[in-house]
């Protein structure tokens, strides 16, 4: 009996050893299975939710393949060219805002070219006070002899109306001003602002209604925008030392950041490539080109006049004590119109452009960022 006695414990030991040793695979073994699954759901959380971030220039998702753009149609045709996060794309590329502080203003440009085109854009400017600023729009090449076609808005205190100021220039020669008082708050609502570039005319319209015209008269003369690939640019920036009312009134800062919205661009544009040195209109494959013969008829060049005589503010075809030497030979074309009530015009407010910078390679002929001086 005592031999019995003494033989039980030594197993009963070994049992609860391995007991104990199975507990503890068992615990260890758990702990590692729910770490995997914890790492598991993370990647996959990683993978499924992509990080959103932004840059100066666009919007849009990483991923292993790179950056992943929107279809947006400010996504892909134009870029944020400066300002920092003052540029912003929205709605999926579909609407894009540019504003004004104190530090800086901000602009964008389109990626390609263009050697002659039709383009519309819907703007929304600045609400309220808006002296000191200036909201640009423009089609523009580059170098001192650079061609160019202005819409600028010049801004102004509550209650008063914007200048439109328009300009061409053709080989670095402009002085060809036109400025217009809007015929509805521009504030309010987006309106279309359109620009008409073919080899004999450009047209200048608003809301679908023409408001200036300068033709290719080559034939006496006059040069024309017609050789040089041009950008589409916008802008807004503080001018404050001349926009409104001669530099008299200041912007107020306290409004700020002023912020103009634009959606709705579209474009028929012949598109330059300097691989070829030739634009895709000169493709045989190319169609709908209707536009680059096109031109005002009779109906809408009276009602062309029509509006100048009610809302144009400043005509360079009429400002005498300006050009003492005489006026510009297109003034005495039949189609310049100088409306009688501005045979004596106010001084003219000639729109500087803001300091030019260079670009960040995106092509050959090199960027050009705009910066406010």
């Amino acid at each position: 009996m005592a031999l019995l006695r003494n033989s039980n414990p030594p197993s009963r030991s070994r049992s609860s050893f391995q007991y104990l040793a199975f507990l503890a695979f068992a615990a260890i073994f758990v702990f590692k299975v729910d770490v995997l699954i914890s790492q598991s759901i993370s990647a996959a959380r990683r993978t499924v939710e992509p990080k959103q971030f932004l840059h100066p220039t666009f919007y849009g998702k990483t991923s292993s393949s790179g950056t992943i753009f929107s279809n947006g149609t400010f996504n892909r045709h134009f870029v944020l060219t400066w300002g920092e996060t003052r540029g912003k794309m929205l709605e999926g590329g579909e609407l894009l805002t540019l504003s004004l502080d104190k530090s800086s203003g901000s602009g964008f440009e389109s990626k390609k070219e263009y050697l002659f085109a039709k383009i519309d854009m819907q703007i929304k400017l600045i609400p309220g006070n808006s002296a000191g600023t200036v909201t640009t729009y423009y089609l523009s090449s580059e170098g001192s002899n650079h061609d160019e076609i202005d819409f600028e808005f010049l801004g102004n205190s509550s209650g008063n109306p914007y200048t439109l100021h328009t300009n061409v220039f053709s080989q670095g020669k402009g002085e060809r001003e036109q400025q217009f008082f809007l015929w509805f708050d521009p504030t309010q609502d987006f309106h279309t602002y359109s620009i008409l570039w073919n080899p004999k005319y450009i047209v200048l319209s608003v809301d679908g209604q023409p408001i200036r015209e300068f033709k290719n008269m080559e034939s006496i003369g006059i040069p024309y925008p017609k050789n040089q690939p041009m950008r589409i640019y916008s802008s807004l920036w503080n001018a404050d030392d001349w926009a409104t009312q001669h530099g008299t009134i200041k912007t107020n800062w306290s409004l700020a950041p002023f912020t103009a919205s634009y959606r709705n661009f579209s474009a028929k544009a012949c598109i330059w490539s300097y691989r070829t040195r030739k634009s895709s209109c000169d493709s045989e494959d190319s169609k709908d080109n209707s536009w680059l013969t096109e031109e005002l008829d009779s109906t809408a060049r009276e009602s062309m006049k029509l509006l100048q005589e009610k809302y144009m503010v400043y005509n360079y075809c009429k400002d005498n004590m300006r050009f003492p030497q005489g006026l510009a030979p297109e003034c005495i074309d039949n189609n310049i119109h100088n409306p009688e009530n501005i045979n004596n015009p106010p001084p003219l407010v000639v729109p500087k452009k803001p300091r030019k910078g260079k670009r960040r390679g995106r092509s050959r002929r090199g960027n050009r960022g705009r910066f406010f001086y």
